[in-house]
């Protein structure tokens, strides 16, 4: 299993959870797929790309680390600043009329469909590029099955032989559910890095799900 890269570091920051995905990147695991249940592709989803990722100081989400019930993260939204949400791990976050976004890139632009595709130029040397490979599509996680979803993939050339791919599934009126990252060699074979699924969140509003808690450490 491949080590991380400062590429690779600077791509899962960005995507929701701060230092915590940058905890989860140290947190190599292996085999790593996904529970999505098979079905006819969905070519739109429903709803505002500000659905798909509520903004609320107090805002709350855990996530489990690589299937593991005893690592798991919190992520919570602790004040708004400058036009930007700023959570626990060094997030930023804000949604304006192209999409959501932090500070340097997209990671969520409408419309909300199927094939959407987008560039972020984040330096001189560095160069994302997004697409919405599902949408409307049903998410299954610790927390809960959720409908509806988009799923984005951003990749990062980081030379000839690795691209750095970062895989976030967002469900409406909760935020990000899923986040999986990988390493892909120059002969198309994806290599697992790491998988973040939600195990509970609390909504301003009330909204929340208590799922599978992570066992005590």
């Amino acid at each position: 299993m491949a080590g991380t890269t400062r590429t690779d570091i600077e791509m899962t920051r960005s995507f929701g959870l701060g230092g915590a995905a940058l905890l989860a990147a140290m947190v190599l695991g292996s085999g790593c797929t996904k529970r999505v249940e098979a079905e006819p592709e969905a070519r739109s989803a429903t709803g505002e790309v500000a659905d798909y990722y509520p903004l609320a100081i107090g805002n709350k989400w855990t996530y489990q680390l690589n299937g593991r019930a005893d690592r798991s993260v919190t992520v919570e939204i602790l004040k708004e600043e400058e036009g930007y949400f700023h959570d626990n791990q060094g997030g930023q976050f804000s949604v304006d009329a192209y999409g959501l976004r932090d500070p340097k890139r997209y990671l969520l632009r409408a419309p909300l469909r199927t094939g959407q595709a987008w560039t972020n130029v984040v330096s001189v040397s560095s160069t994302e590029r997004y697409q919405i490979v599902q949408a409307g599509g049903a998410c299954d996680t610790p927390a809960g099955t959720f409908p509806s979803c988009i799923e984005v993939e951003g990749r990062n050339r980081v030379d000839a032989k690795v691209t750095l791919i970062n895989t976030m599934t967002f469900a409406p009126g909760v935020g990000m559910v899923r986040l999986e990252t990988a390493a892909e060699t120059a002969n198309q074979q994806r290599i697992p890095q790491t998988r973040l699924e939600l195990v509970s969140y609390e909504l301003k509003g009330g909204a929340s799900s208590k799922g599978s808690p992570p066992a005590a450490r």
